[in-house]
């Protein structure tokens, strides 16, 4: 008899989910790689390597192989890939994988290519690739194969992927490379720029997570942050509010909501209807940004709703398209 495992898997900048046939998460870590740089040894994924950033010797290196969604060191990706799967059910009682990962919209074919490698170098025999905001529209529960316009704004970590989903396919997209990561990047370069403080990527999320918003929110709190005074190189510290933190998103934020404005206006009026009818569904890790939700529906003048789990909407997506697969559909 031969024995076969079917995972979904969303491949993201920041964080990589594993789930299985029947949408149970199975692994939810960092996408992230610990290697040696003289031994070129793996020593850790996930959570673990994270762990390592910023703190790790000479001969260690922790890196995001991953970058706006796309791949950038195939080895790292294809290790951290293999021990993922590996890690999703116990070893040696299965003899087939099959593997539906979510890409990008924007990606180029040969970066396709590079992810369905990177999937099978990793120990699966089938791959099947879905695009992250279709696979986003899967989980959120809307009806994608019905004649009707649904528009889903994914925000993962490096990129933003907004779609108009109708009949299966998608009719009008955008994808920036807009996301956690660069809420991460704007607070680190504005403590360096403003207040001489250097601060790893972990610190910049933690203060994004504390308080950060894109609107005025209540309980606004400060926050000391701790760092390198680029001055003299020695500890140093500075306090943030939340209305700075909310200046420095700023951009960010006006630039998601203009793509998203840019979308709708080369999408089919028909289709349009509907969106105003149903509302904008935001998904993705970044949507949790506190009053982005807000922030969208008040600049667009459409209800925008936030599923409940929106970071794990992609990965239950590829479930679904998992189970459809498997009972025949497309």
């Amino acid at each position: 008899m031969i024995f076969s495992r079917e995972i979904g898997i969303d491949l993201g900048t920041s964080n990589t989910v594993v789930t299985d046939k029947k949408g149970h998460i199975i692994i939810n870590e960092p996408s992230v790689v610990a290697v040696d740089v003289k031994s070129k040894r793996v020593l850790a994924t996930g959570s673990e390597a994270k762990n390592m950033i910023g703190r790790t010797p000479g001969s260690i290196v922790a890196v995001r192989p991953i970058t706006a969604g796309v791949i950038a060191d195939f080895d790292m990706t294809a290790d951290m890939l293999h021990d993922f799967i590996d890690r999703s059910s116990r070893k040696g009682i299965f003899t087939k994988t099959k593997v539906v990962i979510s890409v990008p919209s924007s990606v180029t074919e040969v970066e396709r290519r590079a992810v369905e490698d990177a999937v099978r170098s990793a120990g699966a025999q089938e791959v099947e690739l879905i695009e992250a905001p279709m696979a986003a529209a899967l989980g959120a529960g809307l009806p994608v194969f019905e004649a009707t316009g649904s528009m889903i704004v994914d925000i993962g970590g490096g990129t933003c992927d907004i779609a108009v989903v109708s009949l299966g396919g998608i009719a009008a997209s955008k994808s920036i490379k807009m996301g956690g990561g660069a809420f991460d990047e704007a607070i680190i370069a504005n403590l360096k720029r403003k207040h001489n403080l250097l601060i790893g990527e972990n610190t910049a999320e933690d203060i994004k997570i504390k308080i950060g918003s894109a609107k005025e929110y209540d309980g606004e709190a400060v926050m000391e942050v701790r760092g390198r005074n680029l001055n003299d190189g020695l500890p140093g510290s500075v306090e943030l509010s939340s209305s700075d933190v909310r200046l420095i998103l700023e951009d960010c934020v006006s630039a998601i909501i203009l793509a998203i404005k840019e979308t709708l206006e080369v999408t089919l009026p028909e289709l349009a209807a509907d969106i105003i009818d149903r509302g904008i569904y935001l998904t993705g890790g970044g949507a949790q940004l506190r009053g982005l939700r807000e922030a969208i529906e008040e600049a667009i003048k459409i209800p925008v709703i936030l599923p409940e789990n929106p970071a794990d909407c992609v990965a239950l997506g590829t479930s679904v398209k998992l189970k459809r697969a498997m009972s025949g559909a497309k």
